[in-house]
């Protein structure tokens, strides 16, 4: 395994510590952002409550915008304050700032190579009940593919304060996931996240999990389970989508017989497809993707929706020990 992925032995219980929406993490972390540094101003999409953007406004009202129900708007806006020199972070909801702004971050972000920071909250499917027409499951797929933009996806809210830090100090676009759900807090104290490397919790000789997001802590649940089976089974937390974390991958690969993917987002065109297209260049190994399938979701509990797609620990244990 490369020195160069991040790597943990320690056994993490995820039902131990705090619970915290991602959501709730960059509006913390943004306002303290805020407060170290007068040059980072925050626009949102009139849904500052609901992103927790409402902290930063309250504090610094100055350097703060409400455009308004104008997602388009809101990123040409975004893009003409990066170039004053200051650093702008846009947010509102996945589906609106990757769907109805696409154009726009294409053409004015990223093909100029603008400052901007694109924070989305209330991504996946465990938006609950707003349903199909808010669960972005696609957002990660619309921003990989574009040229220039860096995709993350934190696994809680500790890696979350550290993302919020690390895109403000890092040049050029980046869109940063996250959730509306509480999720469990997994990764340990003194973790370190960097941009475009993985976090390997465990590297296991049957079977490597590559998850991201909330999944993580749910592959986290699979892999206590599989070992009462007997199968020595990692989980790497692959919170960069872009770029990808090649030697991370690698690694995992070369070790176990079978990858697993695991993503609340769609299996086209997120993390299963990156990986899949990466190993297929440089280590064709048999990888099962765990994810929504091409379809779109619906009203519901989380929980319960969770389920309904598959995105479980059950799901991940059954499909390692079919694949094996």
């Amino acid at each position: 395994m490369s020195e160069r992925v991040q790597h943990s032995e320690q056994k993490t219980q995820v039902t131990e510590r705090k619970a915290i929406a991602t959501r709730d993490a960059y509006g913390k972390a943004l306002l303290e952002l805020g407060k170290r540094r007068d040059d980072i101003v925050v626009l949102d999409a009139d849904l500052s409550g609901s992103t927790k953007t409402s902290k930063f406004a309250h504090a610094f009202p100055d350097r703060f915008f409400n455009i308004g129900i104008a997602e388009q708007d809101m990123i040409g806006t975004a893009g003409g304050i990066a170039l004053t020199g200051k650093v702008p972070f846009a947010s509102t909801f996945a589906i609106f700032e990757t769907g109805r702004a696409w154009e726009q971050i294409r053409q004015t972000i990223c093909y100029s190579h603008l400052n901007v920071k694109l924070v989305s909250t209330h991504a996946g499917i465990t938006v609950g009940e707003d349903g199909a027409s808010h669960q972005a499951l696609e957002d990660i797929a619309l921003m990989r593919v574009l040229p220039d933009m860096t995709v993350i996806v934190p696994a809680d809210a500790i890696e979350t304060e550290q993302v919020i830090n690390a895109v403000g100090e890092y040049p050029g676009p980046v869109y940063v996931r996250l959730g509306r759900a509480k999720v469990p807090t997994i990764l340990p104290d003194d973790y370190t996240f960097r941009i475009g490397k993985a976090y390997a919790f465990h590297i296991g000789t049957d079977a490597n999990i590559l998850a991201t997001g909330i999944m993580v802590s749910i592959a986290l649940e699979a892999k206590e389970i599989l070992e009462t089976a007997g199968l020595d089974v990692g989980v790497i937390n692959v919170s960069t989508i872009k770029p990808l974390d090649g030697d991370a991958i690698l690694a995992a690969a070369g070790l176990s017989r079978l990858i697993v993917t695991a993503e609340e987002h769609s299996i086209i065109g997120g993390l299963g497809s990156a990986v899949c297209e990466f190993l297929s260049e440089k280590m064709p190994v048999t990888v099962k993707r765990i994810g929504v399938r091409d379809t779109f979701g619906r009203s519901g509990k989380p929980d319960e929706l969770m389920k309904l797609y598959g995105l479980t620990a059950g799901e991940i244990v059954a499909t390692i020990k079919t694949s094996l």
